[in-house]
């Protein structure tokens, strides 16, 4: 009775596996390609090493039935809106902003007048210091264009295989960060962000130069290769945006195959104006308070812009903001305070200790 129980479960998994196959749109040679895994599969049980093959062979399938082959988000090309999601995540930067805008100009006019054609989209390059906007341009742009948003930070990546997966002859191994990516985001046309990548291990700089040859030349990603999968996967339809930092480390190869656009510093007057529009409001709202709540004057502006001298991003403004914020907070919370306001005479107070 018991060996009879056992091949019903046998079969009852391995028919759960075949379905998997059939509720998911794969191309022809793929699905072949499973179909043979779980013959392979059904031959193990009499050879004796069934679990550890299901084991492999499960989780191969999950993650290819995962792959959204076949499936892209429809595209929004309206200038005018777009221009409205730039102004509203961004201060300034009129020139970054206009290439934007032309580039997706050009998008829209690839599909009215070459419907039958694939487009081609821009690989771009954001160079800028540290809190600059990079990164945010690419949740911008993503938003714009109503696509999904791919991260992939390659600053601190000490392996090409987290790029590209390992084989599945390694013990636990698993598809690198773009497959896994695509299949987060569920659509083969996301706008993969390809972050700091001036910033990798110095031991894998190369390897991981060479991959990015790979996903940012439009001749070879229609088939990108993971290790994991084995099967080429087209990249061709998603819009990838590098950032860095300088281009000291990024080898020759990738910067040919991308367009540089330069990210400007900020200036004192264009931090305040972007503290003011755009961060404070959110960080008093994280804090749970109201606008109301928290006042700051206007000579202390100058003092919360360059507490430690110049900088050419946001992010240290934005750091010393919400310690100002919290400890604001703290004090409303505990001498039941009606409002706080930050001025000349107590600004200190607000600070950080550097």
């Amino acid at each position: 009775m018991s060996e009879i129980n056992s091949d019903e479960i046998l079969n009852q998994e391995l028919d759960e596996l075949r379905a998997k196959t059939e509720q998911v749109q794969l191309p022809e040679e793929l699905l072949l390609k499973l179909k043979k895994e779980l013959v392979f599969l059904e031959r193990s049980i009499k050879l004796g090493n069934y679990d550890e093959k299901y084991d492999k062979v499960s989780r191969y399938l999950d993650w290819v039935t995962k792959i959204p082959f076949g499936q892209k988000s429809e595209d929004t090309l309206d200038i005018q809106m777009a221009k409205t999601v730039f102004d509203k995540h961004h201060y300034g930067l009129k020139e970054v902003k206009d290439r934007f805008l032309e580039y997706l100009a050009i998008l829209n006019l690839q599909k009215q007048n070459f419907t039958d054609q694939e487009f081609s989209a821009p690989i771009l390059l954001l160079v800028g210091l540290v809190g600059t906007g990079k990164t945010t341009f690419a949740y911008s742009l993503a938003e714009a264009l109503n696509r999904q948003l791919l991260r992939i930070p390659v600053g601190g990546m000490a392996s090409a295989k987290e790029l590209r997966g390992e084989s599945r002859l390694i013990l636990e191994a698993q598809p690198g960060a773009v497959i896994q990516g695509l299949c987060n985001a569920q659509t083969m046309n996301p706008v993969i962000l390809l972050d700091e990548i001036d910033r990798s291990a110095d031991e894998a700089n190369n390897d991981i130069m060479g991959v990015l040859v790979e996903l940012l030349d439009p001749a070879q990603n229609h088939a990108f290769v993971d290790n994991y999968i084995n099967y080429p996967v087209d990249l061709s339809q998603a819009i990838f945006i590098a950032t860095c930092n300088n281009t000291r480390r990024i080898s020759a190869a990738v910067l040919d195959r991308m367009e540089r656009i330069d990210m400007p510093s900020y200036s004192d007057e264009e931090k305040i104006v972007i503290a003011k529009k755009y961060i404070l409001p959110e960080i008093i709202k994280e804090a749970g308070l109201k606008e109301k709540q928290l006042k700051i004057d206007e000579a202390v502006w100058p003092k919360l812009v360059r507490p430690l001298g110049f900088d050419a991003g946001v992010r240290t403004l934005q750091r010393t903001l919400k310690g100002a914020v919290r400890k604001a907070a703290r004090i409303i919370v505990e001498r039941d305070f009606e409002e706080v306001v930050i001025k000349p005479d107590n600004f200190k107070i607000f600070l950080p200790s550097y």
